[in-house]
């Protein structure tokens, strides 16, 4: 349980007398002090997304992914200028559509986003939906530390910025803006956990609309956030039985309200997700792969300065997935600090709760500096349990970002009115675990841009109403999907198949499967793009060809860094015909073919 300062909740009378000059000045002071903080994160997160604003032809390292949440933003505001039903689009997988909600839709950030999307494009969106993620993190974590937990401001200032800018937070903010976006985190413990008994039921409301909200955020998050909550609950509670038998009634009083609050927000969405057009089963991939060795724990991340990239990517599943490398010394400080605060039922709690996750993360069987020990991993209770068995487990490391975050706080509150022997030393120690985790600007590579007959609407003389365009190859499974990222940054102005998202095998199958479910054309056109050798055609394979661009309804076929000789326009050359070049792309007029 959060245990609230004494003074925090005093109300104020309204017979008050007008304060003293040294109180308004003090306020002032603190204002200023907490302007100062927010400005310090916002420039930092501007600062790691750097290299995109000054190279808008450059994307993030995970370019897929910021293919995907671009499009996904840029479908947002589609749905607010032409009121579409922001749950599904058949702008991409056409004629089928996807369900939006079943996706990583991030509603939450698209829709507020949508005059940036409208005014400047999908990657300034994208970008600024980044620095918002890791400031406002940041932020809503200073917050809650300088109210609840300590007095001074100088250590809620440092446990925020760890909070937000940890080595997880910015491997994951390069690519996963669901997994980012965090900032509501620190608002959903504050209203559960507040130590006041009274305003139960505004807290309620207020607790509901939150967990609504984060939903449309990154419902990820917001699973690990119910579970922390109550392992911090369990461990408090038997750390100060008093205390829980005092306020359990009143949380669960809040927790019932708001409940039943994002319940009745949240059915038809939820009920749209599992039930609705383009539901799936299970996940793509095998989840439980994605787990973190031990000792990533104590390595540094590819993003930060002490980071070494090649040592980094063979300790975790990817470069987005460094959700713990903390360092050789900040594990051992967090050590101490728990040792030297062991009298505080909180200080306990979050112990319990921090080791408890890091274990989780490390799957199902343990691997220790890249050998697979066979010893079984906490994960595995709980790899079986509905939601749980969804999750990759390297990502319950995050939780282990705000606890050591708050430890930190702790420890530099206590040290306030120490003398500078007392001081000295622990500010060494702080020093020595953080620097090294430092995060750099994050990595970019280059990218294809979208050619000028899309990005310039001459596809449009090409493409009639009811038709879609197809881009080539229209590719199936989990690679860069140039359907998805011509798609955004053209305001979804054209309908196309194929995609990257995560859809049912079949209409017939509603097991998981990335993008699409696979057609015979364009399985054929991703074998010879992947192989660089051209697939035997035949008769049978052009008829093939013709009932696919049929399914696709398809008008015409656009490739993007297309020469005479390469392996995927020989193979459609073969399939078709003919086509011709135009301003940066060669295209494929099949109205002919498909009627």
């Amino acid at each position: 349980m959060v245990v609230g300062r004494p003074d925090t909740d005093q109300p104020v009378g309204l017979t008050a007398p007008p304060d003293p000059p040294a109180a308004r000045s003090r306020r002032r002071r603190l204002r200023l002090g907490d302007a100062l903080v927010v400005v310090g994160y916002l420039s930092l997160a501007i600062l790691l997304t750097g290299d995109q604003w000054r190279r808008p032809e450059r994307l993030f390292h995970q370019a897929g992914d910021q293919m995907l949440f671009e499009w996904m933003l840029a479908r947002a505001a589609r749905a607010v200028t032409a009121g579409e039903n922001p749950l599904h689009s058949t702008a991409l997988n056409a004629p089928d559509g996807v369900n939006l909600m079943a996706n990583t839709s991030v509603l939450g950030l698209g829709l507020p986003l949508t005059p940036i999307t409208l005014l400047l494009g999908s990657q300034a969106a994208f970008l600024v939906a980044v620095v918002a993620c890791l400031a406002g993190t940041a932020t809503a974590w200073y917050a809650l530390l300088a109210r609840r937990l300590v007095r001074s401001r100088a250590a809620a200032a440092l446990g925020g910025l760890f909070c937000g800018f940890a080595p997880g937070m910015v491997s994951q903010a390069g690519a996963h803006l669901h997994m980012a976006a965090q900032f509501l985190v620190p608002v959903i413990l504050a209203l559960v956990f507040r130590p006041a008994t009274d305003r139960v039921r505004r807290d309620g409301v207020l607790l509901g609309l939150a967990v609504a909200y984060q939903v449309f955020l990154g419902e990820e998050v917001l699973v690990f956030v119910a579970l922390a909550a109550g392992v911090v609950a369990g461990a408090y509670a038997l750390a100060d039985r008093a205390a829980a038998r005092r306020l359990a009634p009143v949380v669960l009083r809040r927790l019932g309200v708001g409940a039943l609050v994002a319940g009745a927000l949240l059915a038809y969405p939820l009920w749209f997700q599992f039930r609705g057009p383009g539901h799936y089963a299970g996940m793509p991939f095998f989840a439980q792969g994605y787990r973190l060795d031990v000792a990533s724990f104590t390595a540094g991340a590819r993003q930060s300065v002490a980071g070494d990239d090649r040592h980094s990517r063979l300790l975790a599943p990817n470069a987005t997935e460094q959700t713990s490398f903390f360092g050789p010394f900040l594990p051992l400080l967090a050590l101490l600090v728990v040792v030297r605060l062991w009298r505080r039922p909180l200080v306990r709690a979050l112990a319990v709760c921090g080791l408890l996750f890091a274990l989780l993360s490390l799957g199902t069987t343990i691997v220790v500096n890249r050998n697979d020990t066979g010893l079984p991993g906490p994960y595995r209770l709980v790899a079986g349990v509905p939601l749980l068995d969804l999750v990759v487990p390297a990502r319950f490391a995050l939780v282990c970002v705000p606890v050591l975050g708050v430890l930190l706080a702790l420890a530099l509150d206590r040290l306030r009115h120490r003398s500078a022997r007392t001081w000295a030393p622990w500010a060494g120690a702080v020093a020595a675990a953080l620097l090294p985790l430092v995060p750099t600007p994050i990595r970019t590579v280059p990218v294809v841009p979208v050619p000028a007959f899309v990005a310039d609407g001459s596809w449009r003389a090409y493409v009639p109403p009811g038709r879609t365009l197809v881009p080539v190859p229209p590719v199936t499974g989990a690679a860069k999907s140039p359907a998805t990222f011509w798609s955004a940054r053209t305001g979804l102005a054209f309908h196309a198949p194929g995609g990257y998202f995560i859809g049912p095998r079949s209409a017939d199958d509603p097991t998981a499967h990335w993008g699409a479910p696979d057609r015979p054309t364009s399985l054929l056109l991703r074998r010879a793009a992947e192989t660089g050798q051209v697939p035997p055609v035949g008769a049978a394979e052009r008829r093939q060809a013709v009932a696919d661009l049929r399914h696709w309804r398809a008008a015409v076929l656009v490739q993007a860094g297309s020469f005479p000789g390469d392996p995927v326009r020989t193979t459609v050359d073969a399939l078709v015909g003919p086509g011709r070049d135009v301003a940066g792309a060669y295209v494929w007029d099949v109205r002919p073919l498909v009627g």
